[in-house]
């Protein structure tokens, strides 16, 4: 029997971050199926012999890591799981099919609590056209863990990678970003107050719509639509997990191209502003825009010759452009002075 071989001394995880382990662990690895067409390093894996290719995607929910029960309905986690995964196979600008669901979880939740989290994810399939197919259920000895697989279907031409994007492409947002961070931000201000006294009742009237944004994600099947019938293939394309940063520095990477975004033109919605202003912290909505993260909204690039048919659409806002190999990520401020993008988002994402 082959004896495996291991390194002496400890490297921690956090030396790494997400990204560069996922880059070390799956270094190495050959390719043996001609099938495969793209594995590691976009937000689908995508398979597949003939015209029409399958994308696949697989998250995981920890509690205490991803989400907090505190402040979590099950119905709400049910369909945010789905809702996320859901969101990858849009990232590649294809349309969802087919779900998994596995769970692992402790004797703490009853079987009552289990239906209303599959109520939720229930009621995002039916949303979005999508099939539970499968999954698998487990026990643990602490919490709940969910792990959805999605799995979508395109062309072969439709599909939108990370590494497409050229110079002096158009750099396109979905909706508006920063509200799921201030949500969150909402959640957890509210929760040091009750933790503080058990019979305080949470504020939480105004932030309707950044607290749906956190607690209930909408992957962007809508965009993917528009994007078809306007007859607009993006360069490339991701979605806002992790922050508008990350994601670009993600595009920028792969495509070996800089980019330049300009802070005007970032749509941010008037609770998030509001919700940062509240903050002891005086965190400013562009902080929340860049590095907040949960927001699955399309990140994409278009060719130039595309902007005539997205220049009206309301749901598409352009942010800046492509610029070429060697050149920083920046954004530019109002007073035309520029700042570096780097990736402080979302981390485990609490």
């Amino acid at each position: 029997m082959e004896q495996l071989e291991y390194q002496e001394g400890r490297t921690e995880l956090a030396t790494l971050g997400e990204f560069a382990l996922i880059d070390r662990l799956t270094d190495g690895f050959a390719r043996h199926q001609k099938s495969t067409v793209k594995g590691v390093g976009d937000d689908c894996a995508v398979i597949g012999i003939g015209k029409v290719k399958t994308l696949v995607s697989t998250d995981t929910l920890v509690e205490g890591v991803h989400f907090d029960m505190t402040y979590t309905p099950l119905k709400h986690l049910g369909y945010k799981a789905a809702a996320i995964s859901i969101a990858d196979i849009t990232a590649m600008n294809a349309m969802p099919s087919q779900l998994l669901v596995s769970i692992a979880v402790s004797n703490r939740f009853s079987v009552e609590a289990l239906d209303e989290l599959y109520a939720g994810i229930r009621l995002c399939c039916e949303r979005y056209d999508v099939d539970l197919v499968g999954g698998d259920t487990t026990t643990n000895r602490a919490g709940m863990v969910i792990t959805t697989t999605a799995i979508g279907h395109a062309n072969e031409q439709a599909i939108a990678y990370r590494s497409g994007a050229r110079e002096h492409d158009l750099i396109c947002v979905s909706g508006d970003l920063g509200s799921a961070y201030c949500g969150l931000l909402v959640l957890e201000r509210e929760k040091v107050t009750f933790q503080a006294n058990p019979n305080f009742q949470p504020d939480l009237d105004g932030f309707d719509y950044v607290l749906e944004r956190y607690l209930k994600p909408e992957p962007r099947t809508d965009i993917v639509r528009l994007l078809a019938q306007k007859g607009v293939v993006p360069t490339s394309m991701i979605d806002v997990s992790d922050g508008l940063a990350s994601e670009l520095l993600h595009i920028c990477k792969q495509s070996r191209c800089g980019c330049q975004v300009y802070e005007e033109r970032l749509p941010i919605d008037y609770q998030t502003t509001r919700v940062c202003s509240e903050m002891s912290n005086n965190m400013l909505p562009v902080s929340c825009a860049l590095n907040g993260g949960e927001d699955y909204e399309l990140l994409f690039t278009i060719a130039q010759s595309d902007y005539e048919k997205l220049r009206d659409e309301q749901a598409v806002h352009i942010i800046g452009h492509i610029t070429e190999a060697g050149t920083p990520a920046v954004m530019v401020t109002p007073q035309n002075s520029t700042i570096t993008l780097r990736a402080q988002g979302w981390q485990n994402n609490q």
